[in-house]
Formats: C-alpha cells, sequence, structure tokens
C-alpha cells in the first residue's frame, strides 16, 4: 500500500504561475528577481491557509536556481532546484516562532545566519508565527534584521501583522496577502478532483469553498474529508450532510411561505432544522444570507457579488422575480433584529418562531386590508404593465383615509402610469414621503385665544402637582400671551437667570409639548424671560449692616453719635 499524502501537500503550488489567488504578489516578487533587486527582509501577512509560506519557498527556490529561464522560472533540475524538491534544501531554514520564541532561539539562529550557503547565493530564512516572538526576542533579532549578511534573506510570515512592533515593520517590505476566491478554489478544486479520479459536481465544491472561508488548506482539508467520507461519487446530499450545513432547499421554501402567507410551514421548517441539530442562530443567520442573495439577484449590475453556481444563480433570479424590493428590505430588517436580540431572548425558539410570523405576514397584510399582495397583469392606459386591481386599490385607499392616504395614493398612482421597477433607494425615498405628516396650512388652522390660554396655563401647572415647587412657580408665574408669525407665543417670566436657564435646558420642550396638547395646537411656542427689576421702586433693608447704613442715611444725628463713639456698623 502506497503511503498516503494529503491535497494539502500533495498538489502544494511549486511554482508562482500554480500559486492560487496571489497574482499581484507573484508578478511583484517574480520582477524584483528579474532586476536583481531583492530585499534583505520581507513580510508576508494574511489569513490562514492563503499561501504566506509557499510563496516563501518558492521565492527562496527562484533566486538559487543555478540556470534560471527567461522569465526566471527555475530549471528543475540543478542541486537546488532537486535538493528543494526532495526536501533537503541547505538553503533555506524555517523556524516556528509559536515554539521557538525565546531570546536563546533567536540567538542560535543570528549564528547561524553568519555562516554562507553551501549550495546556491542566498541563505532563505523563513519564520513562521513571527508574532509569537517575545518582546526580548524582537529586540535581540532587531539588529541583524537591519543589517544582515549579504548571502541572507529572512521571510517573516504572520496572520496577525498589528502585534508585530513597528521597529520590525519598518525593516521589512511588506506584502498583504488576500483571501482566495470562491470561483478560483472551486476551479482548483475541479482540477485536483480530475486529477484524483473523483465526480463531484458544482454545488458541492461551492459548499466545500464557502466553507474553507478564503483559505486554500482549508478548502483541501475538507476536500480530503468529504472524498474519505462519499468515496469517488460525490453528492451534494453527502456533502451537506457530512460538513453539517444548512441546505439551500430550506431557506428557498420559507421565502416561498413568506411570500404566500403560510407560517405554519415556516414552523415546521425552523423545526425540522432544529431537530437535525443545527444551530437557531445560524439558522437566521442563513436565511438573512439567502435574501441578502435574493436582493442581489433581483438588481441588475450585482452578478458578480453572488459568488454560486449558475444553477443555484438561475433559481435565485427566479424567486427574486417574486419579491417586492420592499418585501425583501423589511425581511432583512426583521432577521437581523431577531439576529441582534437572540441571546438575549428568554425564550430563543419562541424569539425566531415570532420572527418567522413577522416574516409571513409582510405580504399577507396588505391583503387583509383589501389589497392584492399578487395582483393579476393588466395593461394601463399608456400600455404599460400594471395590476388590474391597481385603480380600485388606489380608491379604496383614497376613501379610507384621504388625508394619510393621500401620499401612498399618489404613489401607486405613479407605478401604475409609469410601470416601472423602483430601485432601492426610490422605495426608501417613497416611504418617506408616505409617512411624512400631512400639514395643514396657517390659513386653516385656528389660533387659541389669549384668554384660553391663560386658563390652560393654570391647568398646566394642576399637571405638575407631584412636584409642588415647579407647580408652584408656573402657577404663580407671569405670563404674556402674543401673536407672532401665525404662531402663539407665550413669554413665560422667571425671577432669575439661574431660574430661566433651568426651564430651557430641563423643562422648556416638555412644557411646549403639554401646552399643545391641552390648546389642541401644535403651533403654541414658550419663550423664557427674567422679570425685569423696577429701578425706581425702594429697596428694602434685609441685612443688620444694610439697617444701619439706612438709618444713618436718614438721621444725622445718629451718624454723629456712631462718629463720635467710633462704633463698627459692619
Amino acid at each position: 500500500m502506497s503511503e498516503y499524502i494529503v491535497s494539502a501537500r500533495k498538489y502544494r503550488p511549486d511554482s508562482f504561475e500554480s500559486l492560487i489567488g496571489q497574482d499581484t504578489i507573484a508578478r511583484t516578487l517574480s520582477n524584483s528577481i528579474r532586476r536583481g533587486q531583492l530585499a534583505h527582509a520581507y513580510l508576508f501577512c494574511g489569513p490562514r491557509g492563503v499561501g504566506k509560506t509557499t510563496t516563501a519557498r518558492i521565492f527562496a527556490k527562484m533566486i538559487n536556481c543555478s540556470n534560471p529561464g527567461p522569465e526566471m522560472q527555475p530549471c528543475g533540475e540543478c542541486e537546488s532546484c532537486v535538493s528543494f524538491q526532495e526536501g533537503r534544501s541547505y538553503c533555506i531554514h524555517e523556524l516556528d516562532a509559536a515554539s521557538n520564541n525565546s531570546v536563546e532561539d533567536i540567538k542560535t539562529l543570528m549564528e547561524q545566519v553568519q555562516v554562507p550557503p553551501q549550495v546556491g547565493k542566498y541563505s532563505v530564512y523563513i519564520i513562521d508565527e513571527v508574532h509569537m516572538l517575545s518582546q526580548a526576542a524582537f529586540n535581540a533579532f532587531l539588529k541583524t534584521l537591519e543589517e544582515p549578511p549579504a548571502h541572507a534573506i529572512f521571510i517573516l510570515a504572520t496572520t496577525e501583522k498589528h502585534k508585530i512592533l513597528p521597529t520590525i515593520l519598518s525593516r521589512c517590505q511588506t506584502y498583504d496577502f488576500n483571501r482566495i476566491s470562491i470561483p478560483d478554489m472551486v476551479r482548483n478544486l475541479r482540477g485536483i478532483a480530475e486529477k484524483e479520479g473523483v465526480s463531484i459536481d458544482d454545488e458541492s465544491l461551492h459548499v466545500i469553498a464557502s466553507k474553507a472561508d478564503g483559505a486554500m488548506r482549508d478548502a483541501l482539508t475538507i476536500f480530503d474529508q468529504t472524498v474519505a467520507f462519499c468515496g469517488t461519487e460525490v453528492k451534494y446530499e453527502d456533502v451537506i450532510r457530512n460538513l453539517n450545513v444548512l441546505d439551500y432547499e430550506y431557506s428557498f421554501k420559507l421565502v416561498d411561505a413568506f411570500l404566500s402567507g403560510d407560517y405554519a410551514t415556516a414552523f415546521l421548517v425552523l423545526d425540522q432544522i432544529l431537530a437535525k441539530g443545527f444551530n437557531a442562530l445560524h439558522f437566521v443567520g442563513s436565511l438573512s444570507s439567502h435574501l441578502r442573495n435574493l436582493v442581489v439577484a433581483k438588481t441588475g449590475g450585482l452578478e458578480p457579488l453572488l459568488e454560486l453556481p449558475e444553477s443555484l444563480k438561475k433559481r435565485y433570479a427566479e424567486q427574486a422575480g417574486r419579491c417586492s424590493h420592499q418585501f425583501l428590505y423589511d425581511a432583512l430588517g426583521i432577521t437581523t433584529s431577531c439576529e441582534s436580540g437572540y441571546k438575549a431572548a428568554v425564550n430563543p425558539r419562541l424569539h425566531i418562531e415570532f420572527a418567522l410570523m413577522r416574516l409571513s405576514y409582510l405580504v399577507a397584510k396588505p391583503a387583509a386590508q383589501g389589497i392584492s399582495p399578487l395582483p393579476s397583469v393588466g395593461r394601463n392606459d399608456n400600455g404599460a404593465s400594471v395590476g388590474r386591481n391597481d385603480k380600485a386599490v388606489i380608491s379604496s385607499a383614497a376613501e379610507k383615509s384621504p388625508a394619510t392616504s393621500a401620499p401612498a395614493a399618489a404613489t401607486t398612482r405613479r407605478r401604475a402610469k409609469t410601470g416601472s421597477a423602483l430601485s432601492m433607494s426610490a422605495l426608501l425615498e417613497e416611504k418617506k414621503e408616505e409617512e411624512k405628516p400631512v400639514e395643514t396650512s396657517p390659513q386653516e388652522m385656528t389660533l387659541p385665544a389669549d384668554e384660553t390660554v391663560r386658563l390652560q396655563w393654570k391647568e398646566l401647572a394642576k399637571q405638575y402637582e407631584n412636584r409642588p415647587r415647579l407647580a408652584s412657580m408656573l402657577a404663580s408665574g407671569t405670563i404674556d400671551v402674543r401673536e407672532e408669525n401665525g404662531t402663539k407665543v407665550i413669554d413665560f417670566l422667571v425671577l432669575n437667570e439661574a431660574q430661566k436657564q433651568w426651564v430651557e435646558e430641563k423643562l422648556l420642550r416638555d412644557l411646549e409639548n403639554r401646552i399643545r396638547e391641552l390648546l389642541v395646537c401644535p403651533k403654541v411656542n414658550i419663550l423664557v424671560s427674567v422679570t425685569p427689576v423696577d429701578e425706581s421702586t425702594e429697596k428694602v433693608p434685609y441685612m443688620p449692616e444694610e439697617k444701619a447704613k439706612d438709618l444713618m442715611e436718614k438721621n444725622p444725628d445718629v451718624r454723629a453719635f456712631v462718629a463720635d463713639m467710633g462704633l463698627d456698623t459692619k
């Protein structure tokens, strides 16, 4: 029995041409080798499994090849290339910083750096997970990293760039590796499946690629796991069962139930999913993703955002055609709200079931109001395609509440005349217009009489009986009533600036709301002012010092007596 090699090792790229999803980095490094512009230190950072260490090994192989091709591709025949392929190259030194992160480990590496390579021109030192080095190890590494021997090149790899010291970053050329796209992973997996004689459909490959979350190594590991479970004949049903992935069918079935107002079916689907051991929150997240895909499928020009096989794209387009933008917008609002409130819910299952019920009534609710959710299609006077019941809807809505339904009826008439599909932004604008309150012109509004305002002000003071001091201030306070620019203005006079500031900051909005309710008139404003001081009023002495001073000013004999006796009046 031959030795089994996992796909992640067996099909590891050995040239920049076979590197997946990192074309820009491969081109930059190839050009630097071709022009002889090699840096002494590189930093490769990015998510796991995207090719950082593989790229470092390919780079080391290329710069040490004795007979490179015209495009600087390795010859594969020289001693350096052969030793690299056999895994015994003396030009490449790898250090795992996760387990060798002390100062002693770095000092040992520094001693090794001084030894020139036996084969090839450069010694390449690949330090993986470099962010795991201790602070002291980083400091010991700084001097050598800044001025290494001419034959030494350092390649540092990390998944957590933010943990690298700025002094290290400034000494390296930094390359940020991207997550590998689903189409690139599917294409690579398809080639490997053909080489291994495995029959697998596109839906299964997309599930594997999605599960890998942008990491090619993870995708290959999942592929091996799937083949071990299914054999060489891989079926979609086996893949989702093995990987514990929710089937797309559940989401399609749920949206169909929502469109028909069938919350019972939605409840049964949820029960089936929970019975299979799926996490309830994961189910809500999957439904949100499905609704997002419907929005993308319904909106022209967003096809690249739908990373799915062609068969699924067609199904999304078909179902999206039966959903309005408003339905999708409201549905996403319900599912995202359900996700955010799930952890705080006392009964999580009931929390989700209530969300499913709300989703089922998004279309059923207009039907209950006499508006057909799926009107039969006809033609208007301009030949545009509209629902045959549109005119009845407009008239019934207008008759039901002329004041509040006028914007909505106007919107419906406009759609019926144009027969055009509206974008999401247009729908939101229309919704704002429909929700905007109907304003009454100043000529139509009768302002209350001044005496009525004064009477209601006393009623306002009674509403604050639970705050006696405030009620007393309002009841004893002076008010002046006047009319200005079609608005009733109440000048409320307080004793001092401190009271004025407190009323304006803490109480004014509440006072205005209450007096408007009492007067049944929104055009009432309150202005707070300080009672002016009457300079002509004689000041009454209050303190003993003031009384003594007043007495001396009014009686010369008292003033003379105080002076003769040397009395202190303070």
